[in-house]
């Protein structure tokens, strides 16, 4: 069933727990991640990139599809815009279909997110912005200590913008993480600014972070982690092995075993975060 990600996030709240949004570019991707929410009775947010539908599918031509796939999904399904750079591009999600968006902004990040939240209140859309600064994996840029989330810029912003929920900078990165790297996460980071504000807190670049940091993160105040490149990186493993294996193998049969390992991956995160049988549709 199609949500608001606002109605995910605050059921999440309530039941302290989270919920996995999982990157998807293709329709492959998408169904393997409700496919493996339907098994363990989850919700789940689907997140689409504006970077991904600018440079691979148009949301044009993906969103109706994904939608329909998240009205016949028998869990709840929220569908977000996940790091909009554009002010006109998110107002166009809000208006196309889209039950949730991220506006990622650094600059009249107040300004920008209060006018994003007039666009999707009246919706029921939720809005997620960030404060703090995320790194990358790629290129060894790492997430710094310096650019963690100031907790009192945090609790300001909320404060000022209303946003229905704030990612957070305190330890992860974006991208698939060295092997047997594990980050160190600043806890106190997530509880003060859930202390202070109680609304739904968001975690980026959960993948490689360690099943530990992220169900301690989920227990002190995160409801959101966002989950992609561990996901391709269970596909484009499966490609290699099946390659190495059958150099000729039939394409559709190739794609349905990346489809099979990525419904693996999200499973396993699913279980970490802790949202089984946690979606409101009654079967």
């Amino acid at each position: 069933m199609l949500v608001s990600m606002k109605d995910i996030l605050s059921a999440a709240n309530r039941g302290k727990y989270a919920v996995l949004a999982i990157n998807c570019f293709n329709l492959e991707s998408a169904c393997a991640t409700v496919k493996a929410a339907e098994k363990r009775r989850s919700p789940i947010i689907i997140d689409l990139l504006q970077e991904h539908m600018e440079k691979h599918i148009a949301k044009e031509i993906l969103l109706p599809s994904v939608v329909k796939m998240a009205k016949l999904a028998t869990v709840d399904v929220a569908i977000n815009l996940d790091h909009g750079k554009s002010v006109d591009y998110v107002k166009e999600c809000i208006v196309d279909g889209f039950t949730g968006v991220m506006i990622d902004q650094s600059k009249d990040n107040v300004r920008i997110t209060k006018e994003i939240m007039d666009c999707a209140l009246p919706k029921n859309i939720g809005v997620e912005a960030e404060v703090g600064n995320m790194g990358a994996v790629k290129n060894n840029q790492f997430t710094k200590q310096e650019m963690y989330t100031d907790p009192k810029e945090a609790i300001k912003f909320i404060r000022r913008t209303n946003v229905t929920a704030l990612a957070i900078s305190f330890g992860s990165s974006h991208g698939v993480m060295p092997k047997d790297f594990i980050p160190k996460f600043n806890f106190d980071i997530v509880k003060e600014i859930k202390k202070a504000t109680g609304i739904p807190l968001v975690m980026h670049g959960g993948s490689g972070c360690g099943k530990d940091n992220i169900a301690k993160a989920v227990t002190v105040g995160i409801n959101k982690v966002n989950v992609g490149s561990d996901i391709l990186k269970a596909q484009s493993e499966a490609v290699y092995v099946q390659q190495q294996e059958d150099r000729y193998m039939d394409y559709v049969d190739l794609l349905q075993i990346t489809m099979t390992e990525a419904e693996k991956a999200v499973d396993e995160y699913i279980n970490v975060v802790g949202s089984t049988n946690k979606t409101s549709v009654t079967l």
